[in-house]
């Protein structure tokens, strides 16, 4: 197998210290020292280091987006009101198939998704793009539909928060648990339980005011 190829390299360390440092905490230097890439192909290949966490970001997100998408489109064949488990399953089910908890890759991108919704740099919220927001706009009415009492923004709060769920669960599995403490469970276990929880979390009453 021919080895990675210098963008895909960059793409590789930028992604591992990202998720372990953050934007601002991650320089060129390192990222170029950890691929073996000389410090101009930063530029060369992605022309700021702003559209490196970008491309970072999307080649994790990506996958995310069309199997949610495609779960969105599977329930919505079958009925125009789906309910709220089955939505909640399409919306976060992608989040643990994508992120599996067996190898470290699935914790690294774990770890980034924690990064990005965490990171005050302004470049780590600027990656989003048309698709993003399309499946997410498209979510937010089914989920309106099935929870026609919740207040769009309480909802949006709540969609949020299943990936912050989601991200936090993968990424904990990776880590060694305290002494004494069970460890998290992980594949099919981890995400029934997680779909439970989250249907329970979506479908509350209101908070009110």
């Amino acid at each position: 197998m021919a080895p990675p190829d210098t963008r895909t390299q960059l793409l590789d360390a930028a992604e591992r210290l990202f998720a372990e440092n953050g934007y601002r905490g991650t320089s060129v230097r390192a990222i170029t020292d950890l691929a073996g890439a000389n410090l101009a192909a930063v530029g060369y290949h992605f022309g700021s280091k702003a559209r490196l966490l970008a491309e970072v970001v999307r080649r994790v997100v990506d996958p995310l987006t069309a199997a949610q998408r495609a779960g969105l489109d599977e329930l919505l064949a079958r009925t125009p009101e789906p309910p709220v488990a089955d939505l909640v399953e399409a919306f976060a089910g992608p989040l643990f198939d994508e992120m599996p908890a067996g190898d470290e890759s699935g914790a690294r991108r774990s770890r980034l998704i924690m990064t990005i919704l965490s990171d005050p740099a302004e470049e780590a919220r600027s990656w989003t793009g048309p698709d993003e927001a399309a499946v997410s706009e498209r979510y937010l009415a089914a989920f309106g539909r099935a929870l026609p009492g919740l207040p769009p923004e309480e909802l949006l709060f709540r969609m949020r928060g299943i990936l912050a769920v989601t991200a936090v669960d993968r990424a904990e599995v990776h880590n060694r648990p305290s002494p004494g403490c069970p460890t998290p469970a992980a594949g099919e276990t981890a995400k029934r339980w997680a779909i439970t929880f989250l249907t329970a979390a979506m479908s509350a009453p209101p908070t009110g005011p």
